[in-house]
Formats: C-alpha cells, sequence, structure tokens
C-alpha cells in the first residue's frame, strides 16, 4: 500500500500484489496524481481499476479524468454513480454495497459505511494470506464495520479530529455538526475505540489517515495511540496530505522509514 494523500483536500491510494494494482478514489487533477504517482516510481497507465468509495470531490474529482486517460475501469456503488459526480468515465463497473469483487490478484470487500453521502463504501484486500482495509469517511462505528476490518495485517484508519479542536475551531456550526456527527468522520476517541476492538496481534502497520489540518494534532493521536498500546506507534505511519506515504509491505513487521513524518 501507498498513499499519494490523505485529507479534505484530496485522496487516493494505491494497493498492489503480484501483477495488480488498483487505486482506491482520485481526489486530485490528472496532473497531480501523476506527479504524486511518479514519486513512487508508479506509473498509472498500470492500474487495474479505480475503486470510488463515495462521491465527495475530495475522494471523486479527478476519477473520471484519470479514467480517460488511461482507460481504466471504474469500479463504484450504484449509489454513488447515480449521483452525478462521477461521470464519462469510459467503463463504469457498478455494483451493491456489501459485495464480494475479485480485480486481479485481489479479492475485495466492498464495505457498507455510515456516511453523507449515496451510497458510501471502505474496502477490505485479500490477496493470499494477507488483508488490507482502507477505513475513512464514516461518522459511527457499527458492529457491520468492526467485523469487516478486524484481522487486518494493514490497516488504513481515519483520525479526521480531536472533538476539543474542533468545537473550538474555525468551522461554522453546521459544518462542526456534521463533521462531528454519526454520518460525518471519525474522532481519535472514535478511532482509537475501533482498535480497541479489533486483533492488534495481527496488525503489522498502522497508516493514520484523513487528519484534519485545522480541528487535530499529531499530539492528540499519539496520545490516543500511547493509552491503547504503546506499541502501536513503533507500527504507524501518517497519511499526510502533502505527501501521503511510502510503500508499505504488509508482509514486513517492522518499517524501514522513518516513522515521524510531518507534523500534522
Amino acid at each position: 500500500m501507498a498513499s499519494l494523500g490523505s485529507g479534505s483536500r484530496g485522496n487516493a491510494t494505491l494497493l498492489q500484489a503480484d501483477e495488480s494494482c488498483v487505486l482506491v478514489d482520485c481526489g486530485f487533477t490528472l496532473r497531480e496524481i501523476q506527479r504524486r504517482a511518479s514519486q513512487r516510481d508508479f506509473d498509472l497507465a498500470d492500474l487495474d481499476a479505480i475503486l470510488v468509495t463515495h462521491e465527495h470531490s475530495d475522494h471523486s474529482s479527478g476519477v473520471a479524468a484519470l479514467a480517460r486517460h488511461c482507460d481504466i475501469p471504474v469500479y463504484l456503488t450504484h449509489g454513488t454513480l447515480a449521483s452525478g459526480r462521477v461521470s464519462n468515465c469510459p467503463q463504469v463497473r457498478t455494483f451493491n454495497g456489501d459485495t464480494q469483487l475479485h480485480i486481479g490478484a485481489f479479492k475485495v470487500h466492498a464495505v457498507t459505511v455510515p456516511h453523507d453521502a449515496r451510497e458510501p463504501v471502505q474496502y477490505c484486500f485479500e490477496y493470499a494470506d494477507q488483508r488490507a482495509g482502507v477505513l475513512t469517511d464514516l461518522g459511527s462505528v457499527t458492529s457491520h464495520v468492526r467485523n469487516a476490518f478486524d484481522d487486518c495485517d494493514l490497516l488504513l484508519l481515519e483520525f479526521n479530529h480531536d472533538r476539543r479542536l474542533l468545537a473550538d475551531g474555525p468551522y461554522p456550526i453546521s459544518l462542526k455538526r456534521r463533521v462531528g456527527g454519526d454520518w460525518g468522520h471519525l474522532s481519535n476517541t472514535q478511532a482509537a475505540e475501533l482498535l480497541g476492538q479489533l486483533n492488534l496481534s495481527r496488525l503489522k502497520h498502522l497508516a493514520i489517515a484523513h487528519i484534519s489540518e485545522k480541528n487535530n494534532s499529531r499530539e492528540s493521536v499519539e496520545t490516543q495511540l500511547r493509552e491503547l498500546d504503546p506499541t502501536l506507534l513503533d507500527r504507524t505511519v501518517w497519511a499526510t496530505q502533502a505527501e501521503g506515504f511510502d510503500w508499505i509491505d504488509p508482509s514486513v513487521m517492522t518499517p524501514s522509514w522513518d516513522t515521524h513524518l510531518e507534523s500534522v
């Protein structure tokens, strides 16, 4: 897995196994996603598919342009397609939430999540005996989500906001209610509580993602992780808005790079 950027100004995540590679979301312009992919030594023409989680612009605005440029199939739910915000793609594959897909070497589970979109999903990927999850953009954790994302070797998880910083921050009241509501985004506390209910003994890498640049802090996230399990920090990378993170191999327990990337 590699992140090409994560946050309110654009999201994109690469997953590769064997000769297969997929991109989850594209919230960047064509030129920008090409620049970011080149930093990971990846040719976007080699993609087998683009999987869309939902229609919000920070996840979908660049999907159609990239799909047309490289003639890549786009997978999305019927509701996401019906939103009209992901259109003019050369190849479209629609599905219902909670569907299992087979794309190249991957077995993909599309997991329905509570978010304020038409039919949002997040994804779990299986290859051989390894399991990776991409879980952002949900306002609450259901038993369905917990079960779907348990037993991951690698998990990219949203730690969107610190509740106090959100309450005291610059957003208008309506946006604060949306972000902090049951159909918005996970707070640090919610994300940590979810981790505490998962099988952490199997988790080799945790990627902190979709971090609010205005309503969160590195210190707040680290405090939550340290209270849950101090060893988590040794297994953690940070999906920043500007850089994302470099390739992670879930078969390798200890990252070979500095986990302390730029501050939130």
